[in-house]
């Protein structure tokens, strides 16, 4: 992991303004709503986080794979490749980034199918039919496409940090709500240590913990920054809140892009511009 966010290329290349997310939507959005597309980043939010549960997985292992995910389909529409096959390879560089060893990719196609059948039958009638051949070059186009900056900082490091003087119960709050945060864009847009902050400052809120407001008038970080992101998360769970995932994922489904796949057996669709060609 480099150790200064500020010198890596997460900081230099994969820090986007909200206008250039929104843009990166903009294939998706001629056949579905933007709501539609954060409801299915959710779900495979969902989806990546049950993988790496199953698959024993670290949560910072399973946090990194949700942002490649993120990254990818922030320069690619759904139809270049099909998030279903995303998912596990994005796991699978994930573990291997993250130094907690590769998966064996047979056992991620089990386990994807299984989810598939059991706890996710509700999104596709169908089975998981790649194998791992189609995974190998998924990982191809993944690694093309983030211009290899693989190195991804997290909130759980400096959210540690900041919580010894506030308590383990908001720790362990912040600590969930850095993961929730994992299901809207604002890994994208803002720095780790921000969004740890923003995570903090609702766990307070929510404990009623005295120190806080003598907490945040000593740091030198602007609260109008650590508000507006705590806004975006907050309007992560309103949507989270309303989104009936069993009822309106089929639905969406259907109106999705649709990835294709070459009679060859390789993957298909139009690819993109790295980082380094969309700023």
């Amino acid at each position: 992991m480099a150790g200064n966010f500020w010198k890596s290329s997460h900081y230099g290349q994969w820090i986007l303004s909200k206008e250039r997310v929104l843009e990166g939507h903009e294939l998706d959005i001629k056949s579905l709503s933007v709501e539609d597309v954060k409801k299915i980043h959710i779900f495979f939010a969902n989806f990546i986080q049950a993988l790496g549960e199953t698959n024993k997985l670290r949560q910072q292992v399973i946090a990194t794979a949700t942002v490649y995910f993120k990254r990818f389909y922030i320069l690619n529409s759904f139809k270049s490749i099909d998030p279903f096959l995303m998912v596990p390879t994005c796991i699978f560089l994930a573990s291997k980034v993250e130094e907690c060893g590769a998966i064996p990719i047979p056992r991620l196609i089990s386990v994807c199918s299984s989810l598939i059948k059991t706890k996710f039958s509700y999104a596709t009638s169908g089975d998981f039919l790649y194998r791992p051949q189609h995974l190998l070059d998924c990982e191809f186009y993944l690694l093309e496409m983030m211009d290899c900056s693989l190195i991804v900082h997290l909130p759980y490091r400096p959210l540690t940090l900041y919580c010894e003087s506030l308590g383990p119960e908001v720790l362990n709050t912040a600590w969930h709500i850095v993961n929730d945060s994992l299901r809207c864009d604002v890994l994208l847009i803002y720095p780790p240590h921000l969004i740890a902050l923003s995570a903090l400052h609702i766990a307070t809120v929510l404990h009623n913990n005295d120190n806080a407001t003598t907490w945040f008038s000593d740091i030198t970080v602007s609260m109008e920054k650590i508000t507006e992101v705590s806004q975006h998360i907050m309007e992560l769970y309103d949507l989270w809140r309303r989104f009936d995932e069993k009822k309106e994922i089929p639905g969406i489904f259907m109106r999705m892009p649709r990835p294709r796949m070459s009679h060859s057996g390789s993957l298909a669709g139009s690819r993109s511009s790295t980082p380094s060609q969309m700023r």
